[in-house]
């Protein structure tokens, strides 16, 4: 993967999958595979993004939190932690997923929940990070525009079967938010489960500006950045928000 990255030298941003490096579905590999933030595929990934001079976002990484004092070593949480590199390889964020999925098992009863809204600000535009299940609840994303949020970045390991629901939320919460979002969904098949694929790119009106196909494909997109700031002017519907703004007023 870092090979991958280098040959991207010269692009503004790149964005990996989720859990590239375990599977998003392999769960019994999660705790074998987990590693320190700081650890190999930071180490790897960071040299990467300095190499080829760009932003990376690393995808995910299954990330074994310290233990707790008393604690047995190793023994500290699992979290579904995602990695953003400035050019010069240094980490400018780290988002532990929020929304696990599983349904009470796999990733859900394996790893903990994130509580933090991460946003980076790039030179033009300023990044909402978010990973997989996140993207089917939209609160999360209009955190993520309250606190500045113009391009909404979504690795993911969707399943296949589910690709119709993929597609139509990524164009639901670059509607809903008037923002670009960048979704990069694995490929192949991870434990038994085949991935969507299709990663997408949407900018603020919900137009589709490139899509790959189901199987391992390198998306080269170019986008102007600004035309978050020229959709929310042209169609302000942002700030006719009323919920969420205010606490609810009581029923008499």
């Amino acid at each position: 993967m870092a090979a991958l990255v280098r040959e991207q030298a010269g692009a503004d941003l790149v964005v990996l999958p989720e859990l590239w490096t375990t599977g998003a579905f392999a769960y019994e590999e999660f705790g074998n595979e987990a590693e320190p933030l700081e650890g190999p595929t930071y180490e790897v990934m960071a040299k990467a993004a300095s190499d080829a001079g760009v932003w990376l976002h690393a995808g995910s990484i299954p990330e074994r939190a310290p233990s707790e004092s008393g604690s047995a070593p190793g023994s500290g949480p699992l979290y579904n932690t995602s990695l953003v590199f400035t050019p010069s390889g240094d980490l400018a964020a780290a988002y532990r997923k929020i929304h696990r999925f599983g349904f009470d098992k796999g990733e859900a009863v394996l790893m903990s929940a994130g509580h933090d809204l991460v946003t980076v600000r790039l030179p033009e535009t300023t990044l909402g990070v978010a990973t997989c299940y996140d993207l089917r609840f939209p609160e999360l994303f209009r955190g993520l525009v309250d606190a500045g949020a113009e391009t909404l970045v979504i690795p993911a390991g969707w399943p296949e079967r589910r690709r119709a629901h993929w597609t139509l939320l990524a164009r639901a919460r670059a509607v809903e938010n008037q923002a670009f979002v960048l979704a990069c969904g694995t490929a192949g098949t991870h434990a038994r489960v085949p991935q969507a694929g299709h990663s997408i790119v949407v900018d603020p009106w919900g137009e589709v500006l490139a899509e790959a196909g189901p199987g391992e494909e390198v998306l080269t997109v170019d986008f102007d950045p600004a035309k978050v700031a020229t959709t929310r002017e042209a169609f302000p519907a942002l700030k006719d928000r009323v919920l969420g703004l205010e606490p609810p007023r009581r029923a008499l």
